[in-house]
């Protein structure tokens, strides 16, 4: 039998940046939200990590269950836990992000109504704290050696 806390604690998730080039711009993959909360609204790919698995596989398995991409090499970029970012419960992030050569055709899946890129400089409204994720990586661009 597994030892158990006496204490509540947050839930793990994990969230994917995808970026790709476009000229001398950048889109952003994002998802619709199927379901509450923030049904209907924009949101980066991700979701919970599932017991005895690795962040990175969490972050891979959500992006091929809610946009279909695959084979995308992943890094990890920042975690992100203020209590009050998800209304369902104190959640903490872990955030993963790639850079791929081209806008590559999504399929919507999952808990994601659709998939699509939009300009990193042009966001649509965000559930979440996903708005303020994708502000502070685009403050970092050039930290991360991507532009």
């Amino acid at each position: 039998m597994g030892y158990t806390y006496e204490y509540p604690r947050p839930a793990l998730t994990v969230d994917a940046i995808i970026v790709a080039k476009r000229y001398d711009d950048f889109q952003v993959l994002l998802i619709r939200r199927k379901n509450d909360p923030f049904k209907g609204y924009w949101a980066l790919p991700g979701g919970f990590v599932d017991a005895q698995e690795s962040l990175k596989q969490a972050c891979k398995r959500e992006l091929q269950e809610e946009t279909g991409l695959t084979g995308v090499p992943l890094k990890q970029f920042h975690t992100f836990g203020k209590p009050g970012r998800d209304p369902r419960g104190h959640t903490v992030s872990v955030v993963y992000y790639s850079v791929v050569n081209e806008c590559y055709k999504l399929q919507g899946g999952d808990d994601a109504e659709e998939a699509r890129w939009f300009p990193l400089k042009d966001l649509p409204d965000m559930s979440f704290d996903h708005e303020e994720i994708l502000k502070k990586f685009n403050s970092k661009l050039r930290f991360l050696k991507i532009i």
